[in-house]
């Protein structure tokens, strides 16, 4: 499978790098994953002020990276096969872009693709809270193709750390290209201390 991942300027950047870690982990996923990776100028501002780690680092998880204006990057073009592309954190402005098709970024341009090829596009959102655009342009984006999946963790399983909850997201963004993993309890197998009420 190959997919891209953009990650662009928004709080949240470890969810960007989480899914990296994960997909490049063998023992975390069972299908072999090639990742394109995109990290906008804000992103990498981002990456440095909450992660503490230079882009660099990043850009190592990856199998290939890419220029947020490489608009000759093989993946800004229809004829090039990959399986879909991964926003995340989705920036209000990237969400915007896309949801407007508005190809301002390599970022933006990818999602443009995979739109109109028909693959599948996740935006993950980290905003709070969103304004009338801000729905908007998840409803248009919606409309033309792409699963929104905010990044809003659930609390059934019992998670311990944030990291559990990181993983969540990472587990549901992982589900929607079928791709096998262990990062979290599904609901319905639940542990002998769970009371569901």
């Amino acid at each position: 499978m190959k997919l891209v991942v953009g990650i662009t300027g928004a709080s949240g950047v470890k969810y960007g790098v989480r899914l990296l870690e994960v997909l490049k982990d063998k023992y975390k996923v069972k299908t072999n994953v090639e990742v394109h990776l995109i990290l906008s100028e804000a992103a990498k501002k981002i990456i440095k002020l909450e992660m503490n780690i230079e882009p660099g680092d990043v850009y190592d998880l990856a199998s290939f990276s890419y220029e947020n204006d490489d608009f000759e990057a093989p993946v800004s073009s229809g004829s090039y096969k990959f399986d879909g592309e991964i926003v995340v954190p989705c920036s209000a402005k990237t969400l915007s872009s896309i949801a407007n098709g508005f190809s301002d970024s390599l970022v933006s341009r990818v999602a443009d693709v995979c739109l109109k090829e028909e693959r599948k596009l996740v935006l993950v959102p980290r905003e709070t809270p969103l304004s009338l655009i801000h729905c908007e342009n998840m409803l248009r984006a919606k409309k033309a193709g792409a699963t929104i999946l905010p990044a809003s963790p659930a609390f059934y399983f019992g998670p311990k750390e944030i990291s559990d909850l990181i993983d969540f997201i990472i587990g549901r963004i992982l589900d929607c290209y079928n791709i096998e993993h262990d990062l979290y309890r599904r609901w319905g197998n639940e542990s002998p201390d769970l009371k569901v009420r």
